[in-house]
């Protein structure tokens, strides 16, 4: 049985600006080369951290060569600068380096979290790794090999399978791109397609560099400069596109769960009413007591996963839900859920709001201790935003919402129609009746 948290009768909290420090303040600097750099001292803190956004995400993928993106990835740190493949790893272990790399939409993200006296070692370190790779031939084949393992662990993954296909009918190509791309691509890979993608995406005019933790921003801006500054800029031509292909689809599959992916367009991250959205979706999927996992889980017992959540590109936003259920319970699910999807519009009440308000606050206090999520957050806000804000200016945005507010939204904001994969071993009925 489901515990559900106990939340306070009084609906007087400490106001989140007495946890939230209140010295934050947020820099940046763009260089003559495009290079933008933004940071966050956070003194309070013992480490550093640093995200490097390249502009050099599976969107740019050709459309014969889907996980180019990912393999030039997986190549790029096998070794650079003066250090060979094992050096590489050896130098960030020696630094105390929590090192990380993926490929998302726009960007290829290269990330660590240190000591805070280690950040200008791992910068140099950076520096080497976007600037001067190796990208040894001879480790091609390994690196393919690595690549094809992540592919195959999508395929035992059915629910992230589903996800993605919705993802990929919804924006179209190339913005439904997934960074995996597919095996017979991966498979035909050259060196001259992976030297190719980086000389043309790897360059700092499409790249962003957030910093946060205990640092000195002079000191931090100067020494950026000095190792990002020769670097030179290049092309920023974007790629073809097709258009999505809305509808519902089935992938046939032999198994007893069936997992159910809806998705619907939504405002994006940039626009003004991205926090109201943000908001109704929280109340849809925002823990125990939200409305799909008390409707669909709890109540009638139909699924074993349920959620919503907000997705964005630059200019484009979605609401994207998922349900994982058994092949006998797969219609009710999806019916159910498209019933809660179609009714939000009605409105939330005050307490659907406040167990939100109360998540959130606790979400932005974690991210205050963690100079890593803070890095990432700071260099996404200006991809998507041209600038980057403070978690006390997220969370002054998240207290003004109102029931008021965002139900004047809802009733502005009534989605129009539904993209659906269903993956399992039947179809489903796509029906407009009510639920009970």
């Amino acid at each position: 049985m489901v515990q559900h948290q106990q939340i306070p009768s009084d609906p007087t909290f400490e106001p989140i600006e007495s946890t939230l420090n209140s010295q934050q303040q947020i820099f940046s600097q763009t260089y003559p080369n495009g290079l933008t750099l933004v940071a966050q001292p956070m003194q309070w803190l013992e480490s550093a951290a640093v995200s490097i956004a390249v502009g050099a995400g599976c969107r740019f993928d050709p459309s014969a060569k889907l996980g180019l993106a990912n393999i030039v990835d997986e190549m790029v740190q096998r070794g650079c600068g003066n250090l060979d493949s094992r050096e590489f790893l050896e130098t960030m272990e020696g630094l105390g380096i929590d090192f990380g790399s993926s490929v998302s939409t726009y960007n290829s993200n290269f990330s660590g979290a240190m000591p805070w006296k280690q950040l200008y070692g791992a910068l140099d370190v950076f520096a080497d790794l976007v600037q001067r790779p190796h990208l040894p031939e001879e480790q091609v084949d390994d690196a393919i090999s690595v690549c094809l393992q992540e592919i195959q662990g999508l395929e035992d993954d059915l629910s992230q399978k589903a996800m993605l296909e919705l993802r990929r009918r919804h924006y179209g190509i190339p913005d439904g791109n997934h960074a995996e791309g597919n095996a017979e691509a991966l498979e035909a890979m050259s060196m001259d397609d992976i030297r190719s993608f980086y000389r043309q995406h790897y360059v700092p005019n499409k790249t962003i560099i957030g910093c946060a933790g205990k640092i000195d921003w002079e000191q931090l801006k100067e020494r950026v400069g000095e190792l990002f500054g020769g670097w030179k800029q290049g092309d920023l031509s974007e790629p073809q596109s097709t258009p999505p292909e809305h509808g519902q689809i089935h992938i046939p599959f032999d198994s007893e769960q069936t997992h159910i992916a809806v998705g619907y367009s939504a405002v994006p991250y940039a626009h003004p009413d991205y926090y109201l959205s943000r908001g109704a979706v929280g109340v849809l999927s925002g823990g125990l007591s939200s409305r799909l996992f008390h409707e669909i889980r709890e109540k009638r017992g139909l699924c074993y996963s349920v959620f919503a959540n907000c997705h964005s590109l630059k200019d484009r936003g979605a609401v994207f839900a998922y349900s994982g259920t058994s092949t006998e319970r797969a219609q009710e699910t999806l019916d159910v859920l498209l019933h809660e999807l179609k009714h939000l519009h009605e409105g939330i009440d005050e307490d659907e709001l406040r167990r939100l308000k109360i998540q959130i606050r606790t979400s932005l206090v974690g991210q205050q201790e963690s100079c890593r999520s803070r890095a990432h957050s700071l260099a996404s806000d200006w991809l998507h935003l041209g600038t980057a804000q403070t978690l006390s200016e997220v969370n002054g945005k998240i207290e003004a919402l109102t029931v008021s507010s965002i139900n004047d939204f809802l009733k502005r904001n009534v989605p129009e129609s539904f993209d659906i994969v269903t993956l399992g071993a039947q179809p489903l009925e796509f029906r407009n009746h009510e639920i009970s």
